[in-house]
């Protein structure tokens, strides 16, 4: 079978946004265009890291270029979408890895983000092996969202995720652990952390 990547070149809409309550909500990317909309579930910590190296990728396109390259120093606040994500969403796969890149010729960010994939081997070699094969793998690798971006839509992306990220649960003042809703047990007061 060969392989399915959700290809999205100037996407109307490229977000990262919740669905649940704080302490139990699920993180999804979400890419549309016309009435086509996909959407690929992944970690919180995939989406914090996805939002900062975008960030990061982007000032150095702009340092590397003297500014003269087409990327806003902050995302602009006319591109910017608080709405939530599209309804219904339907998961067509969970992120396992992912990748940036900046096309410099044509001023675009490229994000890859490829499924999850259980790989068996028996020692780290075999594993190792396995997963390179997989990578170079063109034809019948596992499903990827492949999503280019201008720098401003770029910009916008990081900024909203990185704020869907931090809208969570509240750190403790004491021990900055997440504060539940229903109670904290915090080891600063306690001295020690109970077990689950």
């Amino acid at each position: 079978m060969s392989r399915q990547v959700f290809l999205y070149d100037h996407p109307e809409r490229f977000v990262a946004g919740t669905v649940g309550l704080p302490g139990r909500r699920s993180f999804f990317l979400q890419a549309s265009a016309g009435s086509r909309v996909t959407s690929v579930a992944l970690e919180k910590t995939q989406v914090a890291a996805l939002a900062e190296r975008m960030d990061e990728l982007l000032d150095e396109v702009v340092r590397r270029s003297g500014g003269s390259a087409s990327v806003p120093a902050v995302a602009p606040s006319e591109i910017t979408d608080t709405a939530p994500l599209d309804t219904p969403i339907e998961e067509e796969f969970r992120v396992g890895t992912m990748a940036l890149a900046w096309d410099g010729e044509e001023q675009l960010m490229i994000v890859e983000a490829q499924a999850l994939v259980e790989l068996d081997a028996e020692s780290e070699e075999d594993l190792a092996e396995a997963e390179e094969r997989l990578l170079q793998d063109e034809e019948n690798g596992p499903p990827m969202l492949r999503v280019r971006l201008t720098g401003a839509q770029a910009r916008a992306f990081a900024k909203r995720a990185l704020d869907v990220v931090n809208a969570g649960r509240p750190p403790c003042p004491l021990c900055s652990l997440p504060l539940d809703p229903e109670g904290h047990v915090c080891p600063r007061q306690n001295g020690y952390r109970r077990g689950a």
